[in-house]
């Protein structure tokens, strides 16, 4: 929060704002309305803070949707695994914008689903994956989405996937003995420092092939009838999904 010039008094305003929406939204009595006194009563806020801070006006999204995201990452993944979309050296080609059937039109429209054409090529021209040449084709400039210019993208990703993996160790704290999620990691104390650019292309190296393993399982059973022969009840969609995440930090000395 500090690196990112955020006051301890920013803080205390949005952690009392999502407090109050939680307990509105998420802990209302079975059968019954949530009201401003028992979110009053769980937050530990007066009644009068919890009625100004659910006055508020809704925060518009500034980041693009986890859909929108996702959409430009398999797009990308796609361009980078499909010999279709390779040039002689077996690297992903410079494509025209829209002509020919190996075009990045066609990327786009064989692996994003509906997203225009346009939307996609300006979402990867703003995070720096694609860049336009001299000639108008379109080259890949890296082969995984990640913001490399927008601050407040960085930061909402910072509280996507810190809430991710809070939500499943959280679950796993309560439902654990009955429905655990996989949560694992990794980890060796006093490693030599001359190990870590090579495990840290290792990890990357792997990591990046199984979530395309994952990416392209998803991918291909998405369109599959998730109702069960004979249900009467529609099957609720979901979000899902997993996250690999590398960490590192200097031991103490001893």
């Amino acid at each position: 929060m500090l690196r990112n010039n955020i006051a301890f008094s920013a803080f205390a305003e949005i952690a009392k704002r999502v407090y109050v929406e939680v307990a509105m939204e998420e802990f209302a009595l079975p059968g019954r309305k949530s009201t401003v006194s028992r979110a009053s009563v769980l937050t530990g806020l007066t009644r009068k803070e919890v009625q100004r801070l659910i006055s508020l006006p809704a925060e518009a999204g500034s980041t693009p949707s986890d859909e929108g995201i996702n959409r430009a990452a398999r797009v990308l993944t796609a361009w980078a695994r499909d010999p279709e979309f390779h040039g002689p050296d077996g690297e992903p080609a410079r494509l025209p914008l829209q002509d020919g059937a190996v075009s990045f039109a066609s990327l786009v429209r064989r692996y994003s689903g509906d997203m225009p054409v346009r939307a996609v090529l300006d979402e990867m021209l703003r995070v720096g994956a694609v860049r336009r040449c001299e000639d108008q084709r379109i080259e890949l400039v890296q082969r995984a989405y990640v913001p490399v210019a927008d601050a407040a993208e960085k930061l909402a990703i910072l509280g996507n996937d810190v809430a991710d993996l809070v939500n499943t160790i959280d679950h796993n704290i309560r439902l654990g003995a009955n429905e655990p999620r996989f949560q694992r990691k990794v980890m060796y104390r006093n490693y030599p420092a001359s190990q870590l650019p090579a495990f840290r292309a290792l990890s990357a190296d792997k990591g990046q092939a199984l979530l395309e393993a994952f990416d392209l399982w998803l991918s291909e059973h998405a369109e599959a009838d998730p109702q069960p022969a004979g249900a009467t009840q529609p099957v609720a969609a979901m979000r899902l999904g997993v996250g690999i995440y590398y960490f590192e930090e200097p031991m103490p000395r001893p």
